[in-house]
């Protein structure tokens, strides 16, 4: 069998009813997924535990570290029940908005076409006369008109400008409203505590505006979590590490606030591509993945990657060419969704998604490189930044293959990972916890082990001679860095690097015990 070289990003796959039997889940692992999405807008909570005990039953029988995120629902709006099979609108008509409505019905003789319910009762009260309106991801327009007299408003009277064919349930956007609906309802909180229960290792907030909207979610988390002895997430916060989605135009512009307190960010560019002119979701996507490079938070790309293998064996050259692009400015991960979750080839398109991301790293590698930390200074200025700086330095001129750390709370893996090496950083961890969230770090391949017997670096340094030779990702003599603090199996920072060729007992840590 031809060794695999490990991927710098890491692909996410969203697992759904063509993805949860076990004998898939086994093949989207071997094919590259990191991660595991659960939608929590779809399917029950039964269907979510099931799901979640088949992914945890097949890593642990091929004994590799996979995680999986639970996405959060958030306030998404919607329309009531329609009359299938739907109710044409068209351009020039007006269409009534009444949260206090049952099932849509066609003009009441007012000048008004059609009379629909909708889920959130201040729409009302929110939306402003010229505000848009927007049905079924943006393929019905409309202009509010009026709100109805009521105090305060419930009904809003609306403009159609691009009509189409209204069904149950579209979900409705509001690109240019100050929403006053909370980031997280009563669904969500159900869903986190839900998460907390099972061990979720990821949570994604939804239709993200403010930081304090994150904020409140991990002070919660906060108090809610102690998982493993792991209380440092991803970027050091307590509890479940917190991905903030961004969908909104609000998000976008509160970007570096929100890149400060999340532990990561995705890009979900569907929303996002609604609520934007689509013209500039590429410039956005950009600007989002450079603000989380820049406070060394892991940054997720998502949405109609490889759309295309919902239904065909192969993808569009535009969409290989979205992943590849993602993955050169600098995202730790690409995402698929339905394709994975609902499309007929979900094991290929985690193929071609990792076929693309190696040719673009293989690019990228014969590029000019240079040590790329965080820009935010409180996190450059960490000691432990400064060794990862100084540890691609070494990497660089001695050539070497790997980057191999022990990382007992992904600490010094995340240092690293900030860093920028073209390199794999092999992490090394006996928490389980602790390796299941590393997985979303690039470059970071988390590996589960216990410290040696007697936690010495030179009982380490022979198991990790075994362990890579083994694994085919080195040869004998090949070149890597050791990174590591003493003593193993404990968080300490790492304050120990050694340079290392693969079996050389006069080289690394084998004189350091």
């Amino acid at each position: 069998m031809t060794p695999v070289r490990p991927t710098l990003a890491s692909i996410v796959a969203t697992i759904g009813p063509a993805s949860d039997a076990p004998e898939t889940v086994a093949k989207l692992i071997d094919a590259g997924v990191a991660v595991f999405r659960i939608n929590f807008s779809h399917g029950t909570f039964d269907d979510h535990r099931r799901r979640l005990e088949v992914i945890r039953t097949v890593a642990s029988q091929k004994c590799c570290c996979t995680a999986v995120l639970g996405d959060l629902p958030g306030p998404k709006i919607r329309i009531g029940a329609v009359p299938a099979p739907g109710i044409m609108l068209q351009a020039g008509e007006d269409m009534l908005i009444d949260p206090q409505w049952g099932t849509a019905t066609p003009s009441d003789g007012n000048g008004v076409a059609v009379r629909v319910g909708c889920g959130y009762s201040g729409i009302g009260r929110d939306v402003q006369p010229g505000q848009r309106v927007l049905i079924n991801d943006g393929a019905i327009r409309a202009v509010a008109m009026e709100r109805a007299a009521s105090d305060p408003p419930a009904a809003l009277r609306c403009r159609v400008t691009t009509g189409g064919l209204v069904t149950s349930n579209k979900g409705v956007n509001l690109p240019q409203t100050e929403l006053s609906i909370p980031a997280l309802t009563d669904r969500d909180w159900e869903c986190v505590e839900w998460a907390v229960r099972h061990g979720i290792d990821y949570l994604a907030l939804s239709f993200v505006r403010t930081a304090d909207e994150v904020r409140v979610l991990r002070q919660r988390l906060a108090s809610m979590c102690s998982i493993d002895g792991v209380a440092g997430g991803i970027a050091g916060g307590a509890g479940i590490p917190v991905i903030a989605k961004i969908e909104k135009p609000q998000a976008v512009a509160n970007i570096d606030a929100i890149a400060k307190e999340a532990d990561g960010l995705m890009v979900a560019r569907g929303d996002l591509g609604v609520e934007m002119d689509i013209a500039m979701v590429p410039i956005v996507q950009k600007r989002i993945i450079a603000a989380a490079n820049g406070y060394g938070k892991p940054c997720i790309v998502a949405t109609q990657m490889l759309e295309s293998m919902i239904s065909a064996p192969t993808p569009t050259r535009a969409e290989a060419g979205d992943v590849a692009t993602a993955i050169i400015e600098g995202a730790d991960a690409a995402m698929l969704s339905a394709e994975s979750a609902a499309g007929q080839y979900p094991v290929l398109a985690v193929e071609t998604m990792r076929r693309i991301i190696e040719r673009a790293e293989e690019w990228a590698r014969t590029q000019p490189t240079a040590a790329s930390p965080p820009t935010d200074s409180a996190t450059a200025r960490h000691p432990a930044a400064a060794v990862a700086h100084g540890v691609w330095h070494i990497a660089r001129d001695i050539g070497a293959k790997l980057i191999v750390c022990w990382s007992q709370r992904g600490g010094t893996a995340r240092y690293l990972s900030q860093t920028g090496f073209n390199i794999p950083v092999i992490a090394y961890s006996s928490s389980e916890t602790a390796t299941r969230r590393m997985v979303l770090l690039r470059g970071v391949v988390p590996l589960r082990a216990d410290p040696p017997a007697d936690s010495s670096l030179s009982a380490w340094n022979k198991a990790i001679d075994d362990d890579l030779l083994r694994r085919e990702w080195v040869k004998p003599g090949d070149p890597i860095v050791l990174v590591a603090g003493r003593p193993l199996g404990v968080a300490k920072p790492a304050s120990v690097v050694a340079v290392h060729n693969i079996g050389d007992h006069s080289t690394g840590f084998y004189r350091h015990p």
